[in-house]
């Protein structure tokens, strides 16, 4: 079996997972790494994920990479407003005829519910002149908050509400800029993050609502979303810097598909940087929390976990189950569409 050529778009947590799964594997070869930094280009991609050196250099030339022609490209680049750099990535990629995977548009879990028909047009058309594939996926969501929850709707006969949630600690995530402008982390209250602009809620996740209504044939009439945040007493060292005490430590956003009138599909996506800020929320011994909780006939509660139990704060359990969520869109680097 000849080996597919890919290439992986950045070395963040997601990256770096990605890295060391198609390095360990004999039907992938690693040809090229993406990287944004300039501090970073021409660094061994081994040593920049944290492992020996592999003798492939990281750069920062998008054109270069899309001259060695590679089978697949592993998108997981990642930033306060992903899509408007995503995007236009992509779609030089497919042109190209190169098939891309992604975990960084999280909207295009479910392409019709998309947010911009017109980026969405522009994907298809770059798809189809390149006569290649685009697949989007995750942990939350692409899988626990829609594809888990499908599953679990099929124990039921008749279904009032479904309500799919995450507890995380998020303290090992290292980009600042998401966690402190996109979420508020390290923040006052007073601080405005991309979180708080209106809409943003329900258009981040309105993929896995509509997904989970089409899947049962339901029509959702709107997306209501909310936002919580906290505060902690004491200063947290993190991935990205530290939290000053009487800043923000943990987000709870949460958006609700309204159907006839009601609420009936939830997704609530819970984020602490330390377990013991906001303690009257759901919490979790482990790295990773998803849930699924069914209210019908009969009431189905099924709950996911992830990583190490109490005492382990590296929390990189959730980015590796994202990395090999979209290890399964690499099969359609083997046939084009």
């Amino acid at each position: 079996m000849t080996a597919l050529r890919t290439v992986v778009w950045s070395t963040g947590g997601v990256g770096s997972n990605a890295i060391a799964a198609i390095t360990s594997r004999p039907d992938l070869e690693l040809v090229g790494v993406w990287v944004h930094s300039p501090e970073k280009d021409g660094k061994d991609v081994g040593e920049l994920t944290g492992a020996d050196p592999i003798g492939l250099a990281a750069t920062t030339d998008a054109d270069a990479l899309i001259a060695l022609k590679p089978d697949c490209v592993v998108y997981a680049a990642s930033g306060p407003d992903r899509d408007a750099g995503a995007v236009p990535d992509y779609i030089r990629l497919l042109e190209a005829g190169i098939n891309v995977v992604s975990t960084s548009s999280t909207g295009l879990v479910y392409p019709p519910a998309y947010y911009s028909p017109d980026w969405l047009g522009q994907l298809e058309a770059a798809a189809k002149a390149g006569n290649a594939s685009f697949y989007v996926s995750g942990i939350f969501p692409g899988f626990a908050s829609d594809q888990l929850a499908l599953l679990m709707s099929t124990q039921s006969k008749h279904i009032r509400t479904i309500t799919t949630t995450e507890v995380a600690l998020n303290d090992h995530y290292p980009v600042a800029d998401v966690m402190m402008d996109g979420m508020g982390f390290g923040r006052p209250l007073d601080f405005e993050p991309m979180l708080k602009t209106p809409g943003f809620i329900e258009l981040a996740w309105k993929a896995p609502i509509y997904l989970i209504a089409q899947g049962l044939g339901v029509e959702v009439q709107e997306v209501r979303g909310s936002l919580d945040r906290r505060l902690t007493d004491r200063d947290i060292e993190v991935a990205f810097g530290t939290i000053k005490a009487g800043t923000c430590a943990a987000v709870r956003t949460r958006a609700a598909g309204i159907v006839n009138g009601r609420e009936a599909i939830v997704v609530d996506h819970i984020i602490r940087m330390a377990r013991d800020v906001a303690p009257d929320w759901l919490s979790s011994e482990f790295d990773a929390t998803y849930r699924v909780d069914i209210e019908g006939e009969p009431d189905i509660h099924c709950t996911m976990t992830m990583g190490a139990a109490e005492g382990h704060s590296a929390g990189h359990a959730a980015m590796a189950a994202t990395a090999m969520r979209v290890e399964i869109g690499r099969a359609s680097c083997r046939e084009r569409v």
